[in-house]
C-alpha cells in the first residue's frame, strides 16, 4: 500500500475517492477553450447514462474498483470505437477504429468513465505539444503567460493540471509522459516495457511505445495502473505471466520494506552524468532539496556514475525515427485514412497523400529516418544505436542492488554484476520549468526545431532501458514560478519499488 492517508475506499461503502463526471464536464467547459487540452469529448447523454450506472453499483455494493466512476482522459493515439483517434493528423482526421485499445477495454471493466480523447504531437512526435493538427496545448499554470504543457502527451497531463479529469491515459517513447508531467505539475507513470499492453496504441517506434498514466498524485497513477496492466496474448511484447508473477512476488517484498516515515535501508543513487550544463541553478537546487528529504528520512545516498548516458540522446532518435519511418509507411491512402484527391488520375495517390495528410515534423522524421535505414547509413548509424542501447541498458543493471530479472546473475554483456548497489535512481526530469510557446516556435520556424530535441535528455535512458521510471511535482522554479519535477527510476519490473519511493518523495514537495 501507498504511504498516502487517502487510502482506497471499502467496496461497496458509498464513498467516492474522486472527483465526478459532472465536475470534470464543468471544468473541461471553463478551461478547454484556453488549454486545447481535449480534442473531442463524449456526449453527454453518455456520460449520464455511465455515472448513473457506476452509482448503481455503489448503492447497492457492487463497486468494481478504485476507479468505478472516474473520470479520465485518453490520449487521441489510442483506438476508441466510441471517438474518434485522429493522432492530431490530418492523415487520421475521419478515421473512426473498429475496435478499442486493450488499456482503454480495462478501464471500461474497471468502470471508469472516459470523458473523451486528449491532444497531442502529431503521431506522438514531439516534445512541446505545438505540432498538431488541433493546435497546440497550453500550460494551465501561469496567468496569461503562454508556456508548452510539453509533449508529447501535453493534452492528458494539461487535463489532469486543469482539474478536467484526475488521470488521463498518455503514451512515452522517450519522456512523452513525464516531460509533460514535469512541466505541468503533476504525476507522469511509465511503467516498465511490456507492463501495459500496446495493443490499440498507435504506433511511433515499438520497441520504445509504453502506456503511461498522468495523475494528479501518485497513489492515483497506481490505481490506473492496478486496472491497466496484465498479460495481453494480443500484444507480442507484454511481458508474460510467468515472468510477470515471479518479477511481482521480488517487487512487492522489497517496497513493503519502506513506510513514509522510515527510509532506512533504502539506497538512492544520484548519477554524475544528469548534472548538464544547461540546467539552471533552480533546478538542481529542487534536486538537491528531494534528495535532502529522503536522507532525512533514513535512506542512503550513493554516487553513481552511467556512463554511457552521454549517448544516450543520438541512439534514441536514431533507433525511434528509423521505426518510425517504417511504421508510417502503412499510410498509404489505400487501406485506411485520408486518401489525396489531388491527382485525379491515380497515378501518384501515394506520394499526395502522405505530402497532404502528414505535417512537417512528422514529414522530418519519416526522412531522417529513412535515410538511417539506407544501405551504408544503417550500418554505421543504426546497428552502433542498437549497441549503445545494450551498453546503457548495462550501465543500469550494474547500477542496481535488483538483477535485471531478464538476464541471470549478469550483465546482458557478461559483465559480473555488482554485490551492492541501489534500490533507484533520482533526477530531474527535465533541464527547466516549461519554455514559453512564442520561443519554441520561433525555434521551429527558424532551425526545424531539432534543437528542442534535447529536451528529452533526462527521460531518454530508461526509455532505451525499458525501466519503470516516474516523475513527481516538487516545487516551482524561483525564475518563473512554474513546476519542476523530480523523477524516480528503478530496476526492470520492479514498478512497485519505484511508486512506493516516489509517493514518498512527493511527500517533501513544496
Amino acid at each position: 500500500m501507498l504511504s498516502r492517508s487517502r487510502m482506497r475506499p471499502v467496496l461497496g461503502r458509498h464513498t467516492r475517492q474522486y472527483a465526478s463526471w459532472t465536475t470534470s464536464l464543468n471544468m473541461i467547459d471553463r478551461h478547454n477553450r484556453r488549454v486545447n487540452a481535449f480534442v473531442a469529448v463524449q456526449q453527454k447523454s453518455i456520460l449520464e447514462q455511465l455515472g448513473k450506472e457506476s452509482t448503481e453499483r455503489f448503492e447497492q455494493g457492487k463497486a468494481l474498483g478504485p476507479l468505478d466512476g472516474v473520470p479520465i482522459g485518453i490520449k487521441d493515439n489510442f483506438c476508441t470505437t466510441a471517438l474518434p483517434t485522429t493522432c492530431a493528423s490530418r492523415m487520421l482526421s475521419r478515421f473512426q477504429s473498429p475496435y478499442d485499445a486493450t488499456v482503454v477495454e480495462r478501464l471500461n471493466k474497471a468502470g471508469a468513465i472516459l470523458m473523451g480523447k486528449t491532444n497531442l504531437d502529431e503521431f506522438a512526435m514531439g516534445g512541446s505539444n505545438i505540432f498538431s493538427v488541433h493546435g497546440p496545448v497550453i500550460n494551465p499554470h501561469g496567468d496569461g503567460e503562454s508556456r508548452i504543457a510539453g509533449g508529447s502527451s501535453g493534452g492528458s497531463a494539461a487535463a489532469v493540471a486543469a482539474g478536467m479529469c484526475p488521470a488521463a491515459i498518455g503514451s512515452d517513447t522517450g519522456g512523452s509522459v513525464r516531460l509533460p508531467a514535469s512541466y505541468c505539475g503533476v504525476v507522469g507513470y511509465k511503467p516498465s516495457y511490456g507492463r501495459c499492453s500496446r495493443h490499440g496504441l498507435v504506433a511511433y517506434a515499438n520497441s520504445l511505445d509504453t502506456v503511461g498514466v498522468l495523475a494528479k498524485d501518485v497513489k492515483t497513477a497506481s490505481d490506473v495502473y492496478d486496472a491497466i496492466s496484465g498479460y495481453d496474448p494480443k500484444d507480442p511484447t507484454s511481458m508474460p505471466d510467468p515472468l510477470r508473477i515471479r518479477i511481482d512476488a521480488s517487487d512487492a517484498a522489497l517496497a513493503a520494506q519502506w513506510s513514509a516515515d522510515d527510509l532506512t535501508g533504502l539506497v538512492v543513487g544520484v548519477p554524475q552524468e544528469y548534472y548538464v550544463h544547461p540546467m539552471p541553478d533552480t533546478v538542481v537546487g529542487l534536486w538537491r532539496q528531494g534528495i535532502r528529504y529522503l536522507k532525512s528520512l533514513g535512506a542512503t545516498m550513493v554516487p553513481i556514475s552511467l556512463p554511457h548516458t552521454r549517448l544516450a540522446l543520438p541512439a534514441y532518435y536514431t533507433i525511434a525515427l528509423a521505426e518510425a519511418s517504417s511504421n508510417l509507411a502503412r499510410y498509404d491512402g489505400v487501406r485506411y485514412g485520408r486518401r489525396s484527391e489531388a491527382d485525379s488520375d491515380g497515378s501518384l495517390p501515394y506520394a499526395d497523400t502522405r505530402a497532404e495528410g502528414f505535417g512537417d515534423e512528422v514529414k522530418r522524421r519519416i526522412m531522417l529516418g529513412t535515410h538511417i535505414l539506407t544501405a551504408g547509413t544503417y550500418e554505421k548509424s543504426f546497428l552502433p544505436a542498437q549497441k549503445t542501447r545494450r551498453l546503457i541498458q548495462a550501465d543500469f543493471d550494474e547500477a542496481f542492488a535488483m538483477p535485471n530479472p531478464l538476464y541471470s546473475h549478469v550483465t546482458p554483456l557478461g559483465r559480473s554484476r555488482s554485490r551492492s548497489g541501489v534500490h533507484v535512481i533520482v533526477t530531474p526530469c527535465a533541464i527547466s520549468s516549461a519554455p514559453e510557446l512564442r520561443a519554441i516556435e520561433d525555434n521551429v520556424r527558424q532551425g526545424g526545431g531539432v534543437d528542442t530535441y534535447v529536451n528529452d535528455v533526462m527521460t531518454v535512458p530508461a526509455s532505451l532501458a525499458g525501466l519503470p521510471a516516474i516523475s513527481v511535482p516538487f516545487g516551482k522554479s524561483t525564475e518563473d514560478n512554474f513546476p519542476v519535477g523530480l523523477q524516480v527510476v528503478s530496476q526492470y519490473g520492479y514498478d512497485k519499488v519505484a511508486l512506493r519511493v516516489a509517493d514518498i518523495l512527493s511527500c517533501g514537495a513544496e
